[in-house]
């Protein structure tokens, strides 16, 4: 059992159940958030470990929530991960250059995203 804590982040009812059991079943705790503002104010009081952020996000999106976050001394120490539907390179440069650490596109591979996060969280 980790005592890693993850924010999974997602407006799709069906993504954010399937994202957040498959963490679980890998031993992580997982709290929620399905909009850009709750993810920031649970990001604040909670201060995961790490984030699995999605971009089209209603209030705020992805983009603006990783700026907020990754500028700020209390949540800058967050990992996120960007995983979205938004395939663009262009999409990718700004993600990143918002201060993801990693950006991946859906649909993704568990494995995939499982490698990310163990890897993000040494």
């Amino acid at each position: 059992m980790s005592d890693k804590l993850i924010l999974v982040v997602e407006d799709s009812p069906t993504n954010l159940r399937l994202i957040a059991e498959l963490l679980q079943d890998k031993g992580y705790k997982v709290i929620t958030a399905v909009d850009g503002e709750e993810a920031l104010e649970r990001a604040v009081s909670q201060k995961p470990d790490l984030m699995v952020l999605d971009i089209i996000l209603p209030k705020k999106n992805g983009f603006q929530v990783c700026r907020q976050l990754k500028t700020s001394p209390d949540t800058e120490h967050i990992r996120i991960i960007m995983l979205t539907s938004k395939t663009q390179d262009s999409d990718r440069f700004w993600g990143l250059k918002q201060g993801a650490d990693r950006y991946m596109t859906k649909p993704f591979k568990n494995d995939e995203l499982l490698a990310n996060v163990a890897e993000l969280l040494k």
